[in-house]
């Protein structure tokens, strides 16, 4: 597999710039364990969606509203999966919840 030196290294120092405690060392190390996670993370959450039998798109609740979108209130997750979540550092795995296309509204502008 090949991995974008640019967008890890883009990450590291984001990392590096939002936590001035660690050391850059440790902020490229925690950028190459999520690099490394996205493809696990993807084939977790194909199986998942598979498994629960939806076929819509889908993303997690702050995915949603990364892209403009709001979780419908009330609205209750479609499938879960156990994701790792690299840029920690600790590797552990943690519990994602997503929701559908049609459980999702247009953030309302003001």
């Amino acid at each position: 597999m090949k991995y974008d030196l640019r967008k890890i290294m883009l990450r590291a120092w984001r990392l590096y710039r939002e936590n001035k405690e660690l050391s850059f060392g440790e902020c490229l190390h925690r950028a190459w364990l999520s690099a490394k996670a996205e493809e696990v993370n993807a084939k977790r959450i194909e199986a998942a969606k598979a498994t629960a039998g939806v076929e819509e798109e889908t993303n997690t609740w702050s995915g949603w509203k990364k892209l403009g979108y709001e979780v419908i209130h009330g609205s209750k997750a479609l499938f879960g999966a156990d994701l790792i979540w690299g840029s920690r550092g600790d590797g552990k795995v943690y519990k994602a919840r997503f929701f559908g296309r049609s459980q999702v509204q247009e953030l309302a502008t003001a």
